[in-house]
């Protein structure tokens, strides 16, 4: 027999297995913690980047409700001062009304651009379906097809949102002229 098998191994040696095994077992722990440290940290900065977001849109466009009320109230001033001809003002009194009207007016527009809020008038410009809301389309308007001929409401954008798309008369496109040969739609 060997003396060197049937000897027990020092304490020591056993000691710094243990240790190791420890030390390993406390590294991975460590790891861990800062993982979730990391982890926790980088939520934080999400949630607050996330609230600082929210309440920038709030403060823009939290008076997006109030605005869209206004919006009926200067419709209707629009269409006070429009329902009298310049021509058919014959006293001072009608004329001072009509100009306190467009006073009142020219004011609630300026209000709406010290905040944001501004006017779609697109007579002249393409259809776009993302601000306009087409109603009807207009032929023989001499205007390319898609070009906005009418304007029924003017709509309105508070900063870059659609407050209301603007109610609009669309030119159509003229019809093509028949062509002399068979059509690949035709059959022959």
């Amino acid at each position: 027999m060997n003396d060197a098998q049937d000897t027990p191994a020092p304490p020591e040696a056993g000691a710094a297995a243990v240790t190791a095994e420890r030390l390993a077992q406390l590294e991975a722990e460590l790891a861990e913690t800062k993982d979730r440290l990391l982890r926790a940290l980088a939520e934080t900065e999400n949630v607050r980047r996330r609230a600082e977001r929210e309440r920038a849109d709030a403060s823009k466009y939290g008076a997006n409700a109030l605005a869209k009320d206004l919006l009926n109230v200067a419709d209707n001033l629009r269409r006070a001062l429009d329902s009298v001809p310049p021509e058919e003002i014959a006293d001072e009194r009608m004329l001072k009304l009509i100009e306190g009207v467009g006073a009142t007016e020219r004011e609630l527009l300026a209000a709406f651009e010290r905040n944001g809020i501004r006017r779609i008038d697109p007579v002249g410009e393409r259809f776009d379906h993302n601000l306009h809301q087409a109603i009807f389309e207009v032929e023989s308007t001499g205007q390319p097809a898609g070009t906005v001929v009418q304007v029924l409401q003017p709509g309105y954008l508070m900063h870059d949102r659609l407050l209301r798309p603007a109610m609009v008369g669309v030119a159509k496109g003229e019809s093509r002229p028949p062509t002399d040969g068979p059509r690949f739609d035709e059959v022959v």
